[in-house]
This record gives structure tokens, sequence and C-alpha cells, in this order.
């Protein structure tokens, strides 16, 4: 029994033509945009007409004008060739590790506290390395990470996500924040059971490091009924609010020095063990670019040296 022929496919020169005339709705300028002769992308549009069986264009003696069909499939073509400049950004990066784009998401409780050793690291390690910063929520994160939109988080683990691969970088403990006149202002020797009463100040819905407080004033034995009345989107505002009187809070050891430098404001210390969380780097399990990125971890472990933390073995 022979088969059917196959359907002629789309080739990426006609994609290429037809969304540059779908996007200056001209010939001339469509063609100087995407260096290709008049003739050839007029060609290259008829031809992806008649593959597709549609009518993309409607031409007229003053402009050109997307059909509806055209209106649709723009959108679609656009995708393609997207899709397919991501396979030559992650071609080149296997030819050629920290080189190209690198779309590094971070959480907000780490980025203004890391971000700077990160940046000078790609800076002065891996100059042809494009870091493209995104800074969203660890849910966020995750969802571009497994569908393709970031490439390498920054956050705070365990995940406890399927075919995602943790690197861990550092764990660090958490300091208590306090008004400057509270009574644990200033201690070295924090037992975790001091928590169970005090009016404790939260980052808002969403936030990891809101989640990780809680589940440490558990451990301390605190009443998950003990109510939270006040929350802030960020560490900035969480710490204006302590020092305003209104409660204590909890700030991982790297935001410290950033965040408690202005009047009315103490800490304390939690007694060993004291609470803690872990840093680390998430990428795909089995993603193309995992030695680069095994490797970028192991050169930011040691460029995080000097920080107030206990680097992952």
């Amino acid at each position: 029994m022979s088969q059917a022929p196959r359907a002629k496919q789309p080739s990426i020169a006609q994609l290429r033509a037809f969304t540059a005339v779908a996007e200056y709705l001209h010939f001339r300028d469509a063609a100087a945009a995407i260096g290709m002769s008049q003739p050839a992308l007029s060609g290259a549009v008829s031809a992806l007409e008649e593959v597709l069986g549609v009518q993309l264009l409607e031409r007229t003696t003053r402009k050109v004008l997307l059909s509806p069909a055209g209106e649709r499939l723009a959108v679609r073509a656009r995708a393609v060739l997207d899709a397919v400049g991501g396979l030559m950004e992650e071609a080149e990066a296997v030819r050629a590790p920290f080189t190209g784009v690198l779309r590094f998401g971070v959480i907000p409780t780490v980025a203004p506290y890391l971000l700077p050793t990160v940046l000078r690291l790609v800076q002065e390690t891996y100059p042809d390395l494009d870091l493209q910063v995104h800074e969203e929520q660890t849910a966020s994160l995750l969802d571009g990470l497994t569908t393709g939109r970031l490439d390498l988080l920054l956050l705070a683990v365990p995940l406890g996500v399927p075919q995602v691969t943790e690197l861990p970088l550092f764990d660090e403990d958490f300091v208590l924040v306090t008004p400057a006149d509270h009574w644990l202002g200033g201690r070295v020797d924090l037992p975790r059971e001091a928590l169970r009463e005090l009016p404790l100040l939260l980052l808002d819905e969403g936030h990891c490091l809101r989640d990780q407080a809680l589940d440490i004033c558990r451990e301390a034995g605190r009443d998950d009924d003990t109510p939270v009345t006040t929350t802030a989107a960020g560490l900035p505002t969480l710490v204006q609010l302590v020092a305003g009187g209104l409660g204590v809070t909890l700030l991982p050891r790297t935001a410290v020095d950033v965040e408690t430098g202005r009047a009315g404001l103490e800490t304390g210390y939690f007694a060993d063990p004291a609470p803690a969380r872990r840093i680390a780097l998430a990428m795909r399990a089995g993603a193309a670019r995992q030695g680069e990125f095994e490797e970028f971890a192991g050169a930011l472990r040691r460029a995080l040296v000097p920080l107030p933390v206990r680097i992952a073995e």
C-alpha cells in the first residue's frame, strides 16, 4: 500500500518574510529590515500562501493589509521563529559555554543581597554571558523554569518539584529584628521558644520567606491560631514596621546589614542550632547547559565566601 505524499512545510525564510511584512505592512521596508531583495520577499510570501493554502495579504496599489487569516497566522509564525531562535541560542551555548543569553530568575528576598556578587562574578569571569535577570516569587519562577521562559533560578530550597535539579550554594541563619527598646534586642543566645508569643510581622502570601518564618514558629511551639495582623510586600517595609513599634520579624542573615542600618532597630541572634534557610541554584533536570550551570554554581560558592553564610559542600 503506497503512502500518501507528505504535505509541504513552510520554510524559515518564508516565515521570516511574512512576519516582516506583517510588521511593516510595506514590502520595501520589510525587505530592508531582513536583508532580502523585494522580489525575493514577495516570492517567499506568495510561496508561503501556496503552502498554507490561504491568502495572507491583501495587496493594493497603495498599501499592504493583513487578511483575517494573515492576522491569525502572523502570531503563530512569530512564535515559530522565536522557538527557532531559542534552539539556536541553546546550540550556541552548548558549543561555547558562558556565551549567549542566560535568563536568570531570583526571589525578592535574595535579589538585593546576592545580586551584587552574582553580577560582579559574571562581569569579571563570564564577560560574554548575556545575563537577563527576572525578580519574581517562587511559584512564578518555577513556572518559568518548567515552561522554558527561564534557564536558571536562585532561590530558597528544598522545592520538592519533579524534574528540577537543585545545586546548593549556602545555608544562612535567621536573625530576630526588634524595635530598639525591645527586651530581646541585642541578645546572642535567643531560644527559639521566644517566638511563641511575640507580635510577628511577615511578608505577604506567596513569599517563601513567609512560609519559612511560619515553619520556624511552629517548631518553636507557636500556636497556628496566633494572628498575623500586619504584612508587607518586601523586607524594607517590614523592617520599617518593626522600627515603628508594630512588632518583630525574622530576617535572613544576608539581609541584616542592608536592612537594619537605620535607627530604631535591634537584632537578636539565636542560640545554636539557629533556624536557617538554604539557598541554591535550580535548573531543569537534564538541561543541555547542565555542565555550565554546575561550573557556575561552583564559582558562585567561592564568590560568596565573604558573606555571613555557611557555604555548601
